[in-house]
């Protein structure tokens, strides 16, 4: 019989396995079957094989080295033999550490078979299997958020990188946006945002950058507000300082105007401005008459000395039966030493007198008369070519002014329209003895989209209405270079309807019938430096 015995024995081993094998309860003794070596052996040595092996692990383990033992999971047949073995502890590997271990004879019996068993003790503190193993798995845990935590650290730089980039285009774009009138609210802040986004649960620093991000977008909001309130506020200055220069032009034309041409004389750059209108009377017939036309007699020969003459239409509109000739304003005022004469008859508020003779549109036909003054009769009948008539083609808010004569500085005029001008003005010059055409001119302007019509110095203006009491010269025509364009020059009307408008060159005025009004007008011309 061979008894082994240990006690106090450390137990180690990788992954916490014991190198005696398969680990028992404290004070439970183990089996030499529970170790295998593969091979029989004499029982004595096999005992001292046990023993070396215990000891050698003992050693290791004081020593901080790990060494596997090999585990005998199979009992292990050895030859018959009786032996005994003892092991005495070397006294400095006793005093060299007090993990050291004593030991004690080992005793074997041998079975029926002849087969050697050895009974050993276990020590009591067992090795903490289920603690390490914990340690294990928490260490792998750890390892695999770390490399998670790591991959995310990279992505992050990587994104650092391109949001760094971003920042600094939109540092270009605020740079431009400056010197812009772009609205601040063109920033882009969602690329910012999504900084967030991506960094969800990091660090504090972050968190910091998001708030001056939200920060920064408040402070540009305000920014924002404010400019567009001082834009407002520069705006509003601007417009009033606009109206305060154009009422000190104004001001400054009407304190000190340009000298006006000499009378009938055309040394200017045309028309440029009209007065306010001057009312010089109701028609004579009152306020019922409504269309009609007046003015006064122009001669080259004898400017200044020319009769002034009041034809309203019938109310009807249409049909010129008298009219009365004044001698002088006064005259005119006060309804006075008025000659009043009557025809059969006109037709239309185009009339004009030029060289003490009357030119209108006979009654119902294409024909130009021409009515001395002096005798009230038709000295002369001619036909307009091609001219539209009976309200073909007349004037916005104007019927049946198919022709409408004028004179200025150069002589007798008609405005009228054709069909092959599909309704667009056409001017001629007439011979005022003989009514011949002497010259004609096309214009691109539709006749019934203007409300009335004057010559001046051998230029065409054209009116038209922009509410009951503006008119607007819109258009001229000059028929001595053949250029048109568009005008803005204001006119202020006491009623709705302008009916007529004619032009004295030595007086340079406008004579407007305007619902039965008799209305004056000062032209302003443009100055031309001598």
């Amino acid at each position: 019989m061979c008894t082994l015995e240990a006690s106090s024995l450390p137990v180690n081993g990788p992954g916490g396995k014991s190198p005696l094998g398969p680990l028992r309860s404290p004070g439970t003794p183990a089996k030499l079957s529970d170790f295998s070596l593969g091979h029989k052996m004499k029982p004595g040595f096999s005992c001292l094989l046990v023993v070396l092996g215990l000891l050698h692990s003992a050693i290791m383990s004081v020593w901080g080295v790990t060494t596997t033992f090999p585990s005998f999971p199979t009992p292990v047949s050895f030859p018959t033999s009786n032996f005994s073995s003892s092991y005495a502890p070397d006294s400095a590997w006793s005093t060299s550490s007090s993990k050291s271990q004593s030991f004690s004879n080992f005793t074997g019996n041998r079975d029926d078979r002849g087969v050697c068993q050895c009974s050993v003790i276990l020590p009591d503190n067992t090795f903490p299997v289920v603690r390490v193993e914990r340690l294990e798995i928490t260490a792998q845990t750890i390892s695999k958020k770390f490399e998670k935590e790591l991959s995310k650290v990279k992505e992050y730089v990587q994104l650092i990188s391109k949001y760094e980039e971003k920042l600094l285009n939109l540092t270009v774009r605020v740079s431009i946006m400056e010197k812009d009138s772009i609205s601040y609210t063109e920033l882009d802040f969602e690329l910012i945002k999504q900084l967030k986004v991506g960094f969800a649960g990091s660090t504090v620093i972050i968190d910091q950058l998001e708030v001056e991000i939200r920060n920064m977008t408040i402070l540009v909001g305000q920014l924002e507000t404010l400019d567009k309130n001082n834009v407002l506020a520069i705006r509003r200055q601007i417009m009033a300082l606009k109206n305060r220069l154009k009422e000190c032009e104004e001001a400054s034309k009407e304190e000190n105007p340009p000298p006006p041409p000499a009378p009938g004389s055309c040394a200017h750059g045309g028309v440029v401005n009209v007065s306010k209108p001057a009312v010089v009377q109701l028609n004579w017939l009152g306020f019922s008459y409504k269309y009609g036309a007046w003015g006064r007699d122009y001669s080259p020969q004898n400017p200044g000395n020319g009769v002034y003459w009041v034809a309203p239409l019938n109310t009807n509109g249409k049909t010129l039966q008298y009219y009365r000739l004044y001698n002088t304003k006064d005259d005119l005022l006060l309804y006075t030493n008025a000659r009043q004469n009557q025809i059969t008859y006109g037709q239309g508020s185009g009339t004009v007198v030029y060289k003490n003779n009357m030119y209108v549109n006979w009654y119902n036909t294409r024909n130009m008369a021409k009515i001395n003054l002096t005798t009230n009769r038709v000295d002369l009948s001619q036909a307009l070519p091609d001219a539209a008539y009976n309200n073909r083609f007349s004037y916005a808010n104007v019927g049946w002014q198919d022709m409408d004569f004028a004179v200025d500085e150069d002589g007798l005029w008609v405005i009228y329209a054709t069909e092959a001008s599909t309704g667009n003005i056409v001017i001629s010059k007439l011979n005022d003895t003989t009514l011949a055409v002497l010259n004609t001119w096309h214009t691109k302007q539709y006749k019934p989209s203007v409300t009335n019509t004057f010559m001046v110095c051998g230029v065409l203006y054209a009116t038209r209405t922009l509410n009951t009491r503006i008119e607007e010269i819109f258009y001229y025509y000059d028929t001595n270079t053949g250029q048109e364009g568009r005008l803005n020059i204001i006119m202020q009307k006491m009623q709705e309807t302008v009916q007529s408008i004619n032009y004295h060159p030595f007086e340079q005025k406008l004579f407007v019938y305007n619902d039965g009004y008799l209305l004056n007008y000062d032209l302003v011309f443009q100055h031309i430096p001598q």
